[in-house]
């Protein structure tokens, strides 16, 4: 598990909004309507994070969700044709994302919610399904988790004390 600190001022990040809700309190003297943002970022370099913010003002709440998603960036281990190194299922809540790597000139195949995060965390080639919910919220959350538990061969072989080749024979 890779949990180092990644310091967002020295990235340069794109961002993307997901969602926007309108979430409504009602109160003695009426309805108090708030917003609710929820917002991917990343680089393009492998580095993509999701936050949420909320606030009284959609442009506020955008910024919140931003500032939110710095602050939770992780690493993505990517192999040469700009794919995942292996096919793995991130799972959160109850969504399930499936992620399977694929082949120079697939593309990106994926719904919208884990589409902007594989587009933000610079994944060029790679075929996904959404399993489970479809809140997209846990999908995008999911499709994270799923990236962050990612291993490169490396990772793998000195976790079981072989050589890259020993591994993949």
């Amino acid at each position: 598990m890779r949990h180092e600190i990644i310091d967002a001022s020295q990235l340069e990040l794109q961002d993307k909004v997901v969602s926007i809700k309108r979430v409504t309190k009602v109160v003695k003297g009426g309805r108090n309507f708030r917003f609710t943002a929820l917002v991917v970022v990343g680089d393009g370099q492998g580095h993509v994070g999701a936050g949420l913010g909320k606030a009284a003002e959609i442009p506020e709440a955008i910024r919140k969700g931003k500032e939110d998603a710095a602050k939770k960036l992780v690493t993505v281990a990517m192999d040469d044709n700009s794919s995942i190194t292996h096919d793995f299922i991130g799972k959160f809540g109850s969504a399930s994302v499936l992620l399977k790597r694929a082949p120079e000139g697939t593309g990106i195949i994926a719904g919208g919610p884990a589409r902007a995060v594989i587009e933000l965390a610079g994944i060029k080639n790679i075929r996904t399904k959404s399993l489970g919910s479809n809140n997209k919220q846990n999908v995008v959350l999911a499709t994270i988790e799923g990236l962050r538990q990612l291993k490169t061969p490396e990772e793998v072989a000195r976790l079981r004390g072989k050589s890259v080749e020993e591994l993949l024979g």
